[in-house]
């Protein structure tokens, strides 16, 4: 079986079948599994479960269809069911360490290196008791009524749209429950961006522990004030009614207009989501960089203001002007999301327990990671940036290639800055009343309706 590598110099020339020559069988041997010989070994299945969440995440039934040898739809789950989650995450590794290989190859077509996005978001899944409760549901919803949700902490390369690492937990998880564990997926030095809800001085802590980098816009309860040598207090030395309304950080430098270097200090308890020996182990205060500016949006037509605060502290290495242009270009997380759920159709899984939806959610990050695989070699063609590349067109393309049919030249998706567009539905739903009652309810309540009639 070729290597990663091996794929990566072929996609130009073969791409049609670039997903055929997975390392499936080099991870299985890695990780020694042993399996008896079966017309489902582990590099078959994990082929056609690849092939299945391409094809829109068809039912287990179809994909009997697909195999050169005949299998039932049980057969299928059952061998779905051997695979270990490890092997599925390992593969996923190997596609994002030949992507920034190649990235570097060719990082002179690209603004920043080095830089990463997180950022949380959501699925649902089948109503079954075992997944209601482990992910459990919406509070407002009626037992019996809604759908179990899980909870997706994702990780982003910046440069190449690669999906790093996820970590998948119940609904009511805060997103830095679990940042940390996606620390040891960046290098030292490396920058990561977040919204404000990782703008904290405990995920900051835990990023200078790291050796890594952080830049996001301020928490919403942190003051700013970049008035030089200001008053300031310390949480746990001032009385309230003293500090109220003051900053928690002492002024140290200007670095120009409403541009500053300050000390954070560590808060007085630790935050719901860490642990005592956690937050023990944090140092007593950071060195941090608050900026703001104002930047004319485009779509709005009216100027904006925008706080950022971040661990990098030079500005001759790193203007105010970069910071602000790499604050900007967060919101490209929520496009990555946005094609990996909507587009590829992740927002509703299928499968019924636990382990079977972390292997389904692992396979869709997996052929995530292989759409942008090869979004990364035609922006490398086309000359072009990969985000710019039509992540939709890549995925229609991918799904009934022609054996030795060359890479077409996709889409470039253009800049559109002043495009606005309203968060709305315009087709309406059928009139049909919501759920709010068990489906067992329901059904007794008719049965009576028809008795009475």
């Amino acid at each position: 079986m070729a290597s990663i590598v091996f794929i990566v110099d072929q996609i130009k020339s073969d791409p049609a079948r670039f997903i055929e020559r997975l390392p499936i069988r080099q991870v299985c041997d890695e990780m020694n599994l042993v399996f008896r010989e079966r017309t489902l070994d582990p590099a078959t299945t994990i082929g056609l479960f690849i092939r299945q969440i391409l094809n829109d995440n068809r039912s287990c039934a179809g994909v009997r269809h697909w195999g050169k040898r005949k299998f039932t739809a049980q057969a299928y789950c059952s061998a779905r069911k051997r695979l270990p989650l490890e092997a599925l995450q390992r593969l996923s590794r190997k596609l994002c360490e030949a992507a920034q290989r190649r990235v570097q190859e060719v990082c002179n077509l690209f603004l920043l290196q080095n830089v990463f996005v997180v950022d949380g978001s959501s699925f649902s899944m089948p109503d079954t008791p075992e997944l209601q409760a482990h992910f459990g549901q919406p509070g407002r919803q009626a037992r019996g009524c809604g759908f179990p949700i899980a909870h997706l902490l994702a990780l982003f390369d910046l440069n190449s749209g690669m999906l790093m690492d996820g970590i998948l937990s119940p609904m009511r998880t805060h997103d830095l429950r679990h940042a940390w564990q996606l620390h040891p997926r960046m290098r030292e030095g490396d920058v990561l961006l977040g919204d404000t809800a990782f703008g904290s001085y405990a995920h900051f802590a835990l990023l200078y522990q790291a050796k890594l980098h952080g830049l996001t816009p301020p928490h919403q309860q942190r003051i700013i004030d970049f008035t030089p040598n200001r008053p300031f207090a310390i949480p746990g030395s001032t009385l309230p009614e003293d500090a109220k309304g003051l900053p928690r950080s002492r002024w140290i430098r200007s670095l120009g207009k409403d541009d500053q270097i300050v000390e954070w200090f560590k808060p007085v308890s630790a935050p719901a989501y860490m642990s005592q020996e956690q937050f023990a182990a944090l140092p007593d205060s950071l060195l941090v960089r608050e900026l703001r500016r104002r930047v004319h949006h485009p779509g709005l037509e009216q100027w904006v203001e925008i706080e950022i605060v971040t661990t990098l502290l030079d500005e001759t290495t790193h203007p105010a002007e970069t910071l602000l242009a790499l604050r900007l270009r967060r919101w490209q997380v929520e496009l990555n999301l946005r094609h990996l759920k909507t587009t590829m159709g992740m927002e509703q899984l299928k499968c019924k327990s636990v382990e079977g939806v972390k292997k389904e959610c692992a396979v869709f990050m997996l052929v995530y990671n292989l759409l942008r695989l090869l979004m990364i070699e035609a922006a490398i063609r086309q000359k072009t940036q990969p985000d710019r590349i039509s992540f939709k067109d890549v995925l229609h393309w991918t799904k009934s290639p022609t054996p030795d049919q060359p890479m077409p030249l996709f889409i470039i998706n253009k800049p559109r800055p002043k495009r606005i567009e309203p968060r709305a539905i315009k087709r309406r739903p059928k009139k049909y009343a919501l759920m709010n009652k068990p489906r067992e309810r329901m059904r007794e309540d008719l049965k009576k309706q028809v008795e009475m009639a």
